[in-house]
């Protein structure tokens, strides 16, 4: 496995890579601290692609102000260990100045799908989440790009983005990986003390809770969020929601009343961590 810290490094790898007859490059884009949801997507990759290269880079665009940017875990060592036992061809591991230097202006924005959920709580985010991506993609070239099911709405605007841009390329979204209890693996899992950590699996329970619901015939998207909220509220008392949310798949719109497929989503607050999840629910079409 190779290490890149430079644009010209890592093209010039995976140039190699073409020339030495691999067809399909796979993207896997992270922030490091990799855990098992990560590797899950690496392994997609390598057993789709023939050459895998993990981006690692703490992207300071998309933090607001008031965010952890300076505080994310930069475990790199461990990281690169991981990449490698997992079959990684090469890390992409830029500095911010390799990434955005002296002057760097163009930024990269995709409306509608941004101004609800996250992109409603974190003003700016998904704009420095699209620039880095769009940057990643420029510089690697992949043929296919890997992201998680637990950031839906994440996956979603690059979904749209590639398509709106004509990107030459294909995003896979692998399933969210759960710890037993069913917390949604993140890396900010581990800023969580022993208490928020003890109610931190009532997001999954809620969402169960949710789909439910949905199943049982609760058409009423307010009802649902509603009887989500209480739960949280009842399990979690260290968490304020920042949003329970009940969405159409594909254009993230708000759905009032539940007449086909829909996405429950949530984001709960925590005094050491800010947890996202959601789930797909499918609706039967003779019980729409």
């Amino acid at each position: 496995m190779k290490v890149a810290k430079t644009i010209d490094d890592i093209r010039r790898l995976v140039a190699d890579a073409r020339v030495g007859g691999a067809g399909l490059v796979g993207l896997v884009p992270t922030m490091g601290a990799l855990h098992e949801g990560h590797f899950s997507l690496i392994d997609a990759a390598a057993g789709e692609c023939d050459f895998v290269v993990v981006s690692i880079f703490v992207n300071p665009t998309q933090f607001a102000p008031n965010e952890d940017y300076r505080s994310y875990p930069r475990p790199v060592k461990n990281d690169l260990s991981g990449c490698e036992s997992h079959g990684v061809g090469a890390v992409f591991a830029p500095s911010a100045g390799e990434m955005y230097p002296d002057g760097f202006a163009a930024a990269v924005s995709v409306s509608g799908l941004t101004e609800t959920m996250e992109g409603n709580c974190r003003l700016g985010h998904f704009g420095g989440v699209c620039t880095v991506v769009a940057k990643l993609f420029n510089i690697v070239g992949p043929d296919v790009a890997y992201f998680g099911a637990k950031d839906y709405q994440q996956a979603a605007v690059i979904r749209k983005m590639v398509a709106d841009l004509d990107m030459p390329l294909r995003i896979a979204v692998c399933p969210t990986v759960r710890e037993a209890d069913g917390l949604a693996m993140s890396s900010r899992n581990a800023y969580l003390d022993d208490d928020e950590r003890t109610q931190s699996p009532v997001l999954y329970e809620s969402l169960q809770l949710a789909e439910r619901l949905i199943r049982e015939g609760e058409r009423n998207a307010a009802s649902v969020i509603e009887s989500v909220r209480s739960l949280l509220a009842d399990n979690a008392p260290l968490g304020k929601a920042d949003y329970v949310a009940i969405v159409d798949p594909d254009n993230l719109a708000a759905v009032e009343e539940i007449k086909g497929d829909v996405v429950v989503a949530l984001a709960v607050k925590f005094p050491s961590a800010r947890l996202i999840d959601n789930m797909r629910v499918d609706v039967p079409k003779a019980n729409r």
